[in-house]
Protein backbone atom coordinates (compact mmCIF):
# COMPACT_ATOMS: atom_id res chain seq x y z
CA UNK A 1 0.00 0.00 0.00
CA UNK A 2 0.84 3.33 -0.72
CA UNK A 3 1.88 5.65 2.52
CA UNK A 4 0.31 8.99 2.93
CA UNK A 5 1.59 12.39 4.67
CA UNK A 6 -0.13 13.15 7.43
CA UNK A 7 0.34 15.88 10.14
CA UNK A 8 0.77 14.58 13.83
CA UNK A 9 0.24 16.90 16.82
CA UNK A 10 3.59 18.62 16.28
CA UNK A 11 2.25 19.71 13.07
CA UNK A 12 4.96 17.95 11.55
CA UNK A 13 4.02 15.52 8.39
CA UNK A 14 4.32 12.11 9.11
CA UNK A 15 4.03 8.87 6.97
CA UNK A 16 0.77 6.81 7.26
CA UNK A 17 0.08 3.42 5.90
CA UNK A 18 -3.57 1.87 5.58
CA UNK A 19 -4.24 -1.35 6.06
CA UNK A 20 -7.32 -3.76 6.53
CA UNK A 21 -7.18 -6.15 9.27
CA UNK A 22 -9.65 -8.11 10.73
CA UNK A 23 -10.92 -9.15 14.26
CA UNK A 24 -12.64 -11.91 16.09
CA UNK A 25 -16.51 -10.65 16.31
CA UNK A 26 -15.54 -10.58 20.62
CA UNK A 27 -12.89 -8.23 19.99
CA UNK A 28 -14.28 -5.86 17.18
CA UNK A 29 -17.35 -5.44 19.70
CA UNK A 30 -15.27 -4.28 22.18
CA UNK A 31 -13.02 -2.10 20.54
CA UNK A 32 -16.58 -0.23 19.24
CA UNK A 33 -17.64 -0.23 23.03
CA UNK A 34 -14.30 1.63 24.31
CA UNK A 35 -14.04 3.75 21.05
CA UNK A 36 -17.79 5.06 21.83
CA UNK A 37 -17.65 5.50 25.35
CA UNK A 38 -14.36 7.80 24.89
CA UNK A 39 -15.94 9.65 22.11
CA UNK A 40 -13.19 8.77 19.43
CA UNK A 41 -13.35 6.21 16.45
CA UNK A 42 -12.20 2.78 16.50
CA UNK A 43 -9.09 3.55 14.41
CA UNK A 44 -8.13 6.04 16.89
CA UNK A 45 -8.49 2.95 19.74
CA UNK A 46 -6.73 0.67 17.35
CA UNK A 47 -3.62 2.48 17.27
CA UNK A 48 -3.38 3.53 20.84
CA UNK A 49 -3.59 -0.03 21.44
CA UNK A 50 -0.90 -0.66 18.94
CA UNK A 51 1.38 2.60 20.24
CA UNK A 52 0.95 1.22 24.18
CA UNK A 53 2.33 -2.33 22.96
CA UNK A 54 5.01 -1.37 20.84
CA UNK A 55 6.14 0.96 23.38
CA UNK A 56 5.78 -2.32 26.17
CA UNK A 57 7.90 -4.74 23.68
CA UNK A 58 10.40 -1.76 22.82
CA UNK A 59 10.75 0.58 25.37
CA UNK A 60 14.17 2.10 23.84
CA UNK A 61 11.74 2.77 20.41
CA UNK A 62 10.84 6.74 20.28
CA UNK A 63 7.28 6.98 19.75
CA UNK A 64 6.70 8.35 16.07
CA UNK A 65 10.21 6.94 14.63
CA UNK A 66 10.32 5.80 10.83
CA UNK A 67 10.10 1.64 10.83
CA UNK A 68 13.20 2.38 8.43
CA UNK A 69 14.88 4.35 11.30
CA UNK A 70 14.14 2.06 13.36
CA UNK A 71 15.99 -0.62 11.28
CA UNK A 72 18.88 1.53 11.01
CA UNK A 73 19.67 1.60 14.38
CA UNK A 74 18.72 -1.90 15.46
CA UNK A 75 21.20 -2.31 13.05
CA UNK A 76 24.40 -0.80 14.07
CA UNK A 77 23.24 -1.72 18.18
Amino acid sequence: MRPQAKRNDSGAHERTVRASISFPEEQYQALERIAAENKVSLAWVVRDAIDGYLKSKRPLIPHGTDAEDVQQRSQRA
